[in-house]
């Protein structure tokens, strides 16, 4: 009622004045000017309504633009998506790149919106599994290999998630691969390299038993290679049972202060006699180095390693030179170079040199005792005590092994001290 009343009294200002305007009207002109302007007020309407001079194609009605597919996506999903630790593409019904979150960017490349999906990622099955996705609404889930410098290996995850809309979600498997080839790889060279040595011993003994019984020189002869072979196996297994135990406590940081020069002498003199052996001097150069945190047996296990083989493939009567620094800046890492002049290593070498049982030479490691597994020790030790290796090395000039450890200040190692050791599932894995 009141909403009615509201109405009327807004249409009486309006039917008051046109009473008076028409009024006027009649009396000065008479009721049939009255009705010609009511006429002419209709017809300026009717021209209003379906008539007009503007141009056609300013009078032609503008297209409603496409639905946009990601218009009722909030802003917290596409922050959702954004900061998912996946590579995560959102597709169109014709398979054209909508949207894409950082990871993903990082796998396939930048700029891929609006491209089409063979376009950015060339695998057939991939492509399937999104047009299967649009057509059935079936998931599906695709291995795929990416080649590079570095092959990396996925699982396409595919699903549609609206009408024209798929999403795409990769998993990067590369580590489980290699893992796999790796556990694949080992049980293959390890079985080889205890293969060999055991055919020997086996050899000999059955020589032993037979022919050569009464034989004095040949008997010594093969004593002495027999006991070199068991000295091989037992060096092998005493590095495959080291490398084991490192790998179960890689996760644990270690706790304990150590001098690095302290280190480096201990190990250089335990290799002094093998040293001698050839003429090799070993040197040591230092400067004042704070301390670090770490083990220190397995520190001196690492530069024994690193000395031992520069003094292996070094030049006769050569030398051996040991450097010890710091890096730069008041929190840098403190450094220690092993360098040889040996015959040097070839560059294509370099980047495998940690993987267990390479050698570059074969043979001349097998007759100066190695095991094929020092710079794997090296490498997982680095990996518990948070450095790093670098390798340096020419053709005919020798090599350098540089050790990168990171130091600390000291509340914040007193700080880790006291902090009682944290307990860690460990899981065997052979």
């Amino acid at each position: 009622m009141v909403e009615s009343l509201r109405l009327l009294r807004g249409w009486m200002g309006p039917v008051l004045l046109g009473l008076v305007a028409g009024g006027a009207v009649v009396a000065w002109a008479g009721a049939d000017a009255l009705w010609g302007l009511v006429g002419f007020a209709l017809l300026a309407l009717l021209v209003r309504r379906f008539l007009s001079f503007e141009p056609k194609a300013a009078r032609a009605s503008t297209p409603a633009p496409p639905a946009d597919p990601l218009a009722g996506l909030p802003p917290l999903a596409r922050l959702l998506l954004e900061r998912l630790p996946l590579p995560v593409m959102l597709l169109d019904g014709n398979v054209r790149v909508l949207l894409t979150n950082g990871d993903m960017q990082m796998a396939l490349g930048p700029a891929l919106e609006r491209k089409h999906l063979s376009a950015v990622l060339r695998n057939p099955a991939v492509l399937d599994a999104v047009e299967t996705a649009l057509i059935t609404g079936e998931a599906g889930n695709v291995p795929f290999s990416i080649a590079g410098l570095v092959e990396r290996h996925y699982e396409a995850y595919t699903a549609r998630i609206d009408e024209g809309l798929v999403a795409l979600v990769l998993h990067d498997i590369t580590a489980i691969r290699r893992s796999e080839q790796m556990r694949a790889d080992f049980v293959a060279n390890a079985s080889h390299e205890l293969r060999t040595p055991l055919a020997a011993v086996s050899g000999f003994i059955d020589t032993l038993r037979g022919h050569a019984r009464d034989d004095e020189a040949a008997r010594d002869r093969f004593l002495g290679i027999m006991a070199a072979e068991a000295a091989r196996m037992r060096r092998l297994i005493d590095d495959l049972l080291s490398l084991t135990r490192i790998e179960l406590n890689e996760h644990v940081p270690p706790l304990g202060r150590v001098e690095l020069e302290s280190v480096v002498r201990q190990a250089a003199a335990a290799l002094a006699p093998l040293a001698a052996q050839d003429g090799i001097t070993v040197s040591i150069e230092s400067a004042a180095l704070p301390e670090i945190l770490g083990d220190h047996d397995e520190l001196v296990q690492l530069f024994q390693n690193l000395i031992h083989n520069a003094i292996k493939y070094g030049r006769s009567g050569g030398q051996v030179a040991v450097t010890l620094g710091r890096e730069d800046g008041p929190n840098a890492n403190v450094f220690a170079a092993v360098k040889d002049d040996g015959e040097g290593i070839p560059r294509e070498a370099l980047p495998r040199l940690t993987e267990r049982f390479y050698r570059v030479d074969v043979k001349r490691s097998r007759e100066r005792g190695g095991t094929g597994l020092g710079l794997a020790i090296v490498k997982h030790i680095l990996s518990r005590h948070q450095g790093r290796l670098s390798i340096d090395s020419k053709v005919g000039e020798g090599s350098t092994f540089t050790v990168f450890l990171p130091t600390l200040a000291a509340p914040d190692v007193e700080e880790i001290l006291q902090k009682p050791p944290e307990s860690h599932p460990v899981t065997e894995v052979l």
